[in-house]
């Protein structure tokens, strides 16, 4: 079924600048601006094994039932991605057909965002933030990019302890409330996670 041609009549749909990739079974919606680095770290992690869905350019909709959002490469473009300095690069060609997927339901949102002066990332994590397209709440994290960042290392972090968390592992919050356990009533509770260094 091609998904430029079969989306419900009734699906919501908008197009996006990002990458779609496929890790660890889950749909990651990778966004930042041009030239941040998504297009390295999506080839990253499709040359460890993971699937491409779309480049530069996503598509968007709802599922019939309006509880989740699936994503694909507009025809034209699909299995392709722009590498700067090397040009567009066909995966199917260079990985095979089986590094690349027509489409899939995104599941977690990676922000990649170049750090300013003032800016401050998340370094507990007791929570996810999450993030609304076309009505629904997908979870995400935002990453600082640095000069030697291993991107693509990141994102697999970030997808398996998301995929840790649903099954109700939560590392910070377990170190959270270990911490505030050591308290006694005679004295001054430790820091928290949060205040720890």
């Amino acid at each position: 079924m091609d998904p430029d041609r079969s989306p419900s009549d009734h699906a919501q749909q908008r197009q996006i600048h990002g990458s779609l990739v496929e890790v660890r079974g889950l749909g990651v919606l990778i966004l930042g601006p041009s030239g941040v680095g998504k297009s390295e770290c999506v080839i990253e992690l499709v040359r460890r094994g993971q699937r491409l869905v779309a480049d530069d350019v996503v598509r968007l909709r709802t599922t019939p039932d309006g509880r989740a959002l699936v994503g694909w490469s507009p025809e034209h473009i699909r299995h392709y991605i722009e590498v700067r300095g090397l040009g567009l690069l066909c995966v199917a060609d260079l990985f095979g057909r089986e590094a690349t997927l027509d489409e899939c339901e995104v599941a977690f949102i990676v922000r990649l965002a170049a750090p300013i002066p003032g800016m401050s990332f998340e370094r507990i994590g007791l929570e996810r933030k999450r993030e609304r397209l076309l009505g629904i709440e997908i979870p995400m994290v935002e990453l600082p990019v640095h000069a030697g960042s291993n991107l693509a290392t990141l994102v697999d972090l970030a997808i398996r302890d998301w995929q840790l968390r649903l099954r109700g592992v939560n590392a910070a919050r377990r170190l959270d409330e270990g911490l505030r356990s050591l308290g006694s009533p005679g004295g001054s509770a430790p820091a928290s996670a949060g205040e720890a260094e």
